[in-house]
């Protein structure tokens, strides 16, 4: 079950960051600032987050956790491939490329949290660390993987366009692999573990405390600070593109190394995680700091150093936090925890887009406002181990 929605994510990653790896180049070939590019990539990151809202206790209060992924994924198949259209829409061009990233984005809101519930339950035998990691490996291979074929097709073809529609037959494999997996296993409810008789249950297990709201809401901050570190790669790929750093064609390429770092990090965070609890986490805040000004560099090789500590952070981020939030909600309560999480994400994703790509032109003023709000980062996992340590 692992694997199966890892092959799932595999495959649709191919497509949704294939497209990621060029929307902040695309967006300024078809006429974006880099102001309107923070925008738009910062939204379309942030609906992918913020209407988990709706769509996690949705799931929840429904049980179709299938359902709500399936739709998920069906949507990102059907709007990335639609990107080829956009070059040839005229002044309608940015327009149409700016609805379909944002629909794409949608579309991950959608299934998110009920697949991470399906997730959470596959999981509960090997440890959500572990196994959260696992998925995230191949899920990030996807992400690798993609950026290689749409710059093979671009350095091919001299544009991207026609990338966009290869990116069909990852989508459609995806689909298939899901449709299949449904049919094999339509409750994963049966997964989970069931605890003896005499084995009361924990406070998690039932309505949440209101020491466990207080502890989700500490690190769901946390959580909000360390993504407003990571700004936009659609303002990263626009700073490529604007700085004439790489060819076109090698655009995608710097995000495909991002998502390398990303998959080696993440399941190697989750090992740690299942061995030394939420203070691994400690490692995100400090790898943040440095991004802004290594990332947004006039010189290449700095870009780079850049993008692998970007890379590192949002694998351990995808992952290690997702984890801890299994640990801490009950399985009943997960969607609705996942989504609320996604908020706080949400509104320091659209926050980053915004600043980043206002404060394009000062990087040291941007540079400056994330060592804040790491450092504060910081303070808050603190408080997070010592209501854990509290409680145990």
């Amino acid at each position: 079950m692992i694997f199966g929605l890892g092959l799932v994510s595999l495959a649709t990653d191919m497509v949704a960051d294939g497209a990621r790896s060029v929307n902040g180049a695309l967006l300024a070939q078809l006429g974006a600032s880099a102001l309107v590019v923070g925008l738009v990539t910062g939204g379309a990151d942030a609906a992918a987050l913020l209407l988990r809202l709706l769509t996690g206790p949705w799931a929840d209060r429904t049980e179709r956790y299938w359902r709500f992924t399936i739709i998920g994924y069906a949507l990102t198949a059907l709007s990335v491939p639609l990107l080829a259209v956009a070059p040839f829409a005229g002044s309608a061009g940015l327009t149409l490329a700016s609805v379909l990233l944002i629909a794409e984005r949608t579309g991950k809101a959608i299934r998110s949290p009920a697949k991470t519930v399906l997730l959470a339950d596959a999981t509960a035998a090997v440890g959500h660390g572990t196994g959260f990691g696992v998925h995230k490996t191949l899920d990030q291979l996807g992400a690798f993987l993609g950026p290689l074929l749409v710059a093979a097709v671009a350095a091919i073809e001299g544009s991207y366009w026609p990338a966009f529609l290869w990116l069909v037959i990852p989508a459609a494999a995806a689909m298939i692999t899901l449709l299949r997996m449904r049919m094999q296993v339509p409750d994963t409810a049966v997964l989970r573990p069931r605890l003896p008789a005499e084995t009361p249950p924990r406070a998690t297990d039932a309505v949440p405390t209101e020491k466990t709201r207080a502890t989700f809401v500490l690190f769901a901050t946390f959580a909000a600070l360390t993504t407003f570190g990571l700004i936009g790669f659609g303002v990263i790929t626009f700073h490529l593109e604007d700085a004439d750093l790489v060819p076109s064609p090698a655009v995608s390429l710097v995000y495909g190394l991002a998502m390398l770092v990303a998959a080696v990090a993440a399941p190697a965070t989750g090992r740690m995680y299942d061995r030394h609890g939420v203070s691994t986490l400690i490692i995100v805040p400090v790898l943040t700091a440095f991004v802004p000004a290594s990332c947004l560099a006039d010189d290449l090789p700095l870009v780079l150093i850049g993008v692998g500590l970007w890379g590192m952070a949002t694998g351990i981020q995808d992952s290690t936090i997702k984890a801890f939030v299994a640990d801490l909600v009950a399985p009943t309560h997960r969607g609705a925890a996942f989504g609320r999480l996604a908020v706080f994400q949400g509104v320091a994703t659209l926050a980053s887009g915004l600043t980043a790509g206002a404060l394009y032109e000062n990087v040291a003023l941007l540079t400056t406002l994330v060592i804040i709000a790491q450092v504060i980062a910081c303070v808050l996992l603190v408080l997070v181990l010592r209501r854990q340590g509290a409680h145990e």
